[in-house]
Parts: structure tokens; C-alpha cells; sequence
């Protein structure tokens, strides 16, 4: 069985990236010229680690699915990036922020990983103001600040509701540049179908060409996974259709450990389902929370007026309106963390509070506001937001509450990697949403775009010279070595068997009927029942999909529905190890809610004398139960304690 070494720098938290930084090893300017490195994805954290390590002088090939890195899902990342600057004078600090964090992902993430994230964001914010990044401003000039869930203290940093897309823009100049120089090759609609190791390192890739068809083999001296989560397994999510977890899942079955599966977020304010031929959900970004009300009806007979519509929202009197998270956490209202709020909007659903058509919706409530700060304020910080959200739902949310409902945005759980970003396979760097390290079992607003640029800036570009400095002697790895032919051999033989199939049902319905098992079973509540059944009745889909999927056209073409299938394909196997970590795990912490374990108050009840390690999960071969490996988490600088937001 694989050890696991977390390489955690000695000495003082505060001091720990600045040792590390002092003592690895570099690689100097002449040598990083004969380096490649190979990044897969072109989002936030994939742009900025490629356009960084280009910068330095390393060759680099960067690989999209897109047709543009300007499409990645970043984009989707509405409403801010957290940095300690404490502009707003209120009490913050690169400390404040990492407790925050630590304590919102209900301690189980890595102590030095998350104070390193910390540490870094301050650069983040200087990076993209020097990069051209609109964010708003105060009054004074300075950068303008917001609160988010989790935190006490303004410290997100925004441009309006488009703040993924700005930093996105930036990340896409400073690659654009390295493009024109000729130290990085952009290859766009190209797909990473496999891992190619040789002598146990990390050396290549096979993707295949989106457009031809195509099978191709890339080598570099090491590889870096930047290719965002896996939320679509569920089908509905608030992720874009074409996110996927086939360029980590590859990389599991080529030997990388998996970390904390289960850990999935359901994000509280997104616009409810609406119909059973719906393919993705919309996010209203949480930056709402700062000046909505979330609410239902107090009364069930007025709630199921609403729901036949005999009733509007707006003739509900404040008298008789439960402002429930305000209620239950008078210290953080509105602004808890996303899977207190989601956990508590469920439960005023599931006792028949709940509104909509359906009754799986709540009240997002701007009146107050609007009264408070007038319709241009309002409209000034969400225009963009409450535009998007008239257009899907066909109502004004300044005269009408929003409907909200929780839904599968971001995962935690990723491939399993060290302090250096760097898996258990030498050579195979993992970065942003791709890994497991900085959030633990829930993550907080804001954080997302924090990561993805901290470990692409300001991480990635030390840690992988500390790697590559014993491979400077290496020569250029030659695509033409059996272990390429064999790889792109066994990804060849996959597709061609997906193709052989020759059945009668869609790839979409397979999915469909996955995500229904996943949101069922392994959703906001699981339970061992089941969790046990969910594994059974994922196993005899996958069995059927094998048998009876329909895949039109051919494999040297442009074939959206063969590309689907292969990541349904992946998307089975991976949430069956979902299911099976979910299952493992006797407790309730973060984003992972066992119904069995829970406090009076119906909060998450960790079991922190026996599950306070990071549950990394080892393929064992087809159709063998995976091996679980333990990292055991200690906090020597924490206070480990009972979440506690009231």
C-alpha cells in the first residue's frame, strides 16, 4: 500500500512557507529553458500556473477543452476572491482568515496548507490591480470589500457580479503573452484521456483532438493537473455542462490517491429545478446573502397558498415571515456558511414550509435593502445578477423575492497531494478545485478563486522547481517510448469499446439516472441505508450503460455525445467511490451530512477521537474494492472545537 508524506515544512505556522521557500531548490534561468512542463486546463488556477512557470522560462503546453481559455468555468465564479488586506479597518488578518477557513471547512483540511492560502492572498490582489482587474472601489479609492458567509470581517474582494470573469481576463493576458513569445503552446479543443508513467514519474499525456478525433502524445518533465471538480456527477449542478473529472479520475487509476470523495457543496442560493428536461442549474452568487433576507412563511397554510398560487410572496406580512437563518444564528444571520445555510433551507422545505411550485424553494428577500439603500445601490452591486435571474425565472426580483434552493456547486474531495501540490506520483502536480487540500469538508465563499490563483501564482511556480531541479539532466522525453504507445493503446481500446456498443439509450439518460442515485443517496442528507443501496444501484447502472448506451457518429469526428459518454463512463466509477467514502465516514462534518450523526440542534457531529484524518482513497483494479489510506490531521496551532455560528 502507498505511505503517504505530507512534507509539512518544520518550525513556527507563520514561518513555514517562508522556510520552505529559503531552503528548496531552485532551477536557474538557463536550465528552467531545457524544462517542460505540461498543464491540463486553462481556468484560473491552469492559466496562471502556465502562464507563471512560462514567465519563468520553462517550456510550456497547456491544454483546453474549450475553444478558448476564456470559456473555462472560472468565468462562473460571480461574487468575489477573499484576501486579508483589512481595507475596511474592521479586524482582519492573514490569521483571522485562516482560522476562518479552518473552521468553515469544519477542520478537516491541513493546517499548513490553508495558512499558506492565507498568507498568499494578499499578492493575489496586487497581481490582478497590476493586471488591470476592474475591481469596485470605495469612495476613498481604495479597493471596495464585502462580506461573505463564514466570516465576521469584509474581505472579499469583487467587480460587480462578474468577479470570475475579470480575474479570468486577467489570467488569459498574462498566458496570452507567453503564447506570443512562443514559451507556451495552447492546444484548444484537445481532451486529456490518459496518464503516461515511465519509471514511476509522471511523464505525458494522450489526449485526444476534439475535431479529428485524433489520438495524441505529449511529454514534459512533469505534469499539472488544473482541471476544476467533478460536481457533475450529480447531472445538476451549477457547474457548466462540459466540467467533467475524467483528467483526475485517469490519473487514480493510474495510481494517484483520491482524498475525500464525499466532500461535496451544495451551494444555498441557486435558482430552484424547474421541469424534469432541465440540464444545469444557475448560481446566484452568495455575495447576495449580504444584503437579502432569506425567508419562508411561518405559517404552513400561507406556505401552501404560495404553492397553488393563491397567494404572493409580497402579501405575506413581516409579522408572519421566518427570517429562520437569522433565527437560528443571530451572530452570522444570513451569512453562515454555505452548508449550514444550505442544511436549514432543507429542513424548512422537508416540514412543509417551503415555496414554489414544487415547495423546494425559499425566499430571497431584497425589500429592506432596497428601503435601506436605495434601488441604485442595489443595482449598482447586483444589476448584472438580478438581470441574469429575471430572464431564467420571468420576474422582477426588486419588486418580488428571488426563489432560491440549494444545489451541487464545488467539490472538495480531489486527488490527494503534499504540501508541494504534488500528488503520490512523482512528477504529477495537482492544483485548484483539481485537489483536496485547502478547504476541508466545506468550503467558504470567496475561496474558489483564491485558490485556484494562489497555487497557480504564487505556490505552484517554487514547489515544482524544487521537483524539477534533479531533472535538468533529463533529455527530452521522447513520445515514442513503449509506455506512450501502450497508454494511448489501452485510451484507444476504451473508446473503441464505448463505440461497440451499439445500444439504445442516451448518454444523457444514463446521466441522468446517475445524478438521481447521487442527489438521492449521497446529497445534502445521506444516511447508511442508503448510502449501501446507492452503491448497489450504481453498480447495475454502470453494468446497463456498458450493455445498452447509443452513441451516434463515429470515433474520427467531431462526436459530443462519444466525448459525454466517456466522461459518464468515469463519472460512475467515481461516484460509486463517493458513495463507498461517504459510507465509510461515521460522522457529520462540513458538506458531508450523515442524518445518524447530528447534535440536538440538528448540526453536523464530527467524531474527531477516530475520523480526524484525510480519507485517500488507492485504486485496487477493476472491480476490487479500493485501498484507504490515512493521512491523520493534526492541529498544533488550532483550537479544534464544535462549529458554532449562533
Amino acid at each position: 500500500m502507498t505511505e503517504l508524506n505530507s512534507k509539512i515544512p518544520k518550525g513556527p505556522l507563520a514561518d513555514k512557507w517562508a522556510n520552505y521557500k529559503a531552503t528548496s531548490n531552485l532551477v536557474n534561468p538557463a536550465n528552467k529553458r531545457r524544462l517542460e512542463v505540461i498543464v491540463v486546463g486553462s481556468g484560473l488556477a491552469g492559466a496562471s500556473a502556465a502562464a507563471s512557470l512560462a514567465e519563468l522560462g520553462m517550456k510550456v503546453k497547456n491544454f483546453c477543452y474549450q475553444d478558448s481559455p476564456r470559456r473555462a468555468h472560472s468565468i462562473s465564479a460571480q461574487g468575489g476572491i477573499n484576501a486579508a488586506k483589512n481595507y475596511q479597518n474592521d479586524g482582519d488578518s492573514v490569521y483571522r482568515l485562516f482560522i476562518d477557513t479552518i473552521k468553515g471547512g469544519d477542520y478537516r483540511a491541513r493546517e499548513a496548507n490553508v495558512y499558506r492560502l492565507a498568507e498568499v492572498s494578499n499578492a493575489i490582489i496586487d497581481q490582478c490591480v497590476a493586471q488591470g482587474v476592474p475591481f469596485a472601489r470605495d469612495y476613498g479609492g481604495l479597493l471596495d470589500n464585502r462580506s461573505f458567509g463564514g466570516a465576521q470581517v469584509s474581505r472579499t474582494f469583487y467587480a460587480r457580479g462578474q468577479t470570475g470573469q475579470q480575474l479570468l481576463l486577467g489570467a488569459y493576458s498574462a498566458l496570452s503573452r507567453q503564447i506570443k513569445k512562443g514559451n507556451v503552446e495552447l492546444y484548444t479543443r484537445h481532451e486529456m484521456i490518459d496518464l503516461v508513467m515511465v519509471d514511476g514519474r509522471a511523464r505525458g499525456i494522450i489526449a485526444r483532438d476534439m475535431v479529428t478525433g485524433e489520438f495524441k502524445r505529449f511529454a514534459a518533465h512533469a505534469v499539472v493537473l488544473a482541471t476544476g471538480g467533478y460536481g457533475n456527477v450529480f447531472f445538476l449542478s451549477t457547474n457548466a455542462m462540459g466540467c467533467n473529472g475524467t483528467a483526475v479520475w485517469k490519473a487514480y487509476r493510474r495510481g494517484a490517491v483520491f482524498g475525500n470523495p464525499c466532500f461535496t457543496q451544495i451551494h444555498p442560493t441557486c435558482i430552484p429545478v424547474e421541469g424534469d428536461y432541465q440540464s444545469k442549474l444557475t448560481l446566484m452568487s452568495e455575495s447576495l446573502r449580504n444584503d437579502g433576507r432569506i425567508w419562508v412563511p411561518k405559517k404552513k397554510e400561507d406556505a401552501e397558498k404560495i404553492r397553488k398560487r393563491q397567494l404572493k410572496p409580497i402579501d405575506i406580512k413581516e409579522e408572519d415571515r421566518d427570517y429562520y437563518l437569522e433565527r437560528r444564528y443571530p451572530a452570522f444571520g444570513n451569512l453562515v456558511p454555505r452548508d449550514v445555510a444550505s442544511r436549514a433551507a432543507k429542513e424548512r422545505c422537508d416540514a412543509g414550509f417551503g415555496v414554489g411550485d414544487t415547495g423546494l424553494a425559499v425566499y430571497l428577500d431584497f425589500k429592506d435593502a432596497i428601503n435601506r439603500l436605495g434601488k441604485k445601490t442595489i443595482e449598482a452591486r447586483y444589476g448584472n445578477l438580478f438581470q441574469m435571474y429575471e430572464k431564467i425565472v420571468d420576474e422582477d426580483p426588486y419588486t418580488t423575492p428571488m426563489m432560491i434552493y440549494p444545489a451541487v456547486h464545488y467539490t472538495m474531495g480531489g486527488l490527494w497531494v503534499d504540501y508541494e501540490l504534488m500528488s503520490n506520483l512523482p512528477g504529477l502536480f495537482v492544483i485548484g478545485e483539481a485537489n483536496f487540500s485547502d478547504h476541508g469538508a466545506n468550503r467558504l465563499g470567496a475561496s474558489a478563486l483564491m485558490q485556484g490563483l494562489a497555487d497557480g501564482y504564487f505556490v505552484l511556480p517554487y514547489t515544482i522547481q524544487n521537483y524539477l531541479s534533479d531533472q535538468i539532466r533529463v533529455p527530452k522525453i521522447s513520445t515514442d517510448l513503449p509506455e506512450f504507445k501502450q497508454t494511448e493503446e489501452e485510451a484507444a481500446g476504451r473508446i473503441r469499446k464505448l463505440m461497440a456498443v451499439k445500444g439504445t439509450k442516451t448518454v444523457d439518460s444514463f446521466h441522468k439516472r446517475l445524478g438521481h442515485i447521487m442527489w438521492e443517496y449521497v446529497g445534502m442528507g445521506r444516511n447508511e441505508a442508503g448510502l449501501k443501496k446507492a452503491l448497489v444501484e450504481i453498480v447495475k447502472l454502470r453494468e446497463e450503460f456498458w450493455k445498452d448506451v447509443k452513441i451516434p457518429g463515429e470515433m474520427n469526428e467531431i462526436n459530443p455525445e462519444l466525448e459525454k459518454a466517456g466522461r459518464v463512463a468515469d463519472f460512475m466509477e467515481l461516484g460509486e467511490l463517493m458513495a463507498r467514502d461517504a459510507l465509510h465516514r461515521n460522522e457529520s462534518c462540513g458538506g458531508h451530512f450523515r442524518e445518524e450523526y447530528q447534535t440536538d440542534e440538528g448540526e453536523a457531529l464530527r467524531d474527531d477521537q477516530n475520523l480526524m484524518y484525510v480519507a485517500a482513497w488507492e485504486f485496487a483494479g477493476e472491480n476490487a474494492e479500493p485501498k484507504l489510506i490515512k493521512e491523520k490531521l493534526e492541529y498544533e496551532f488550532v483550537e479544534v472545537k464544535q462549529r458554532n455560528y449562533k
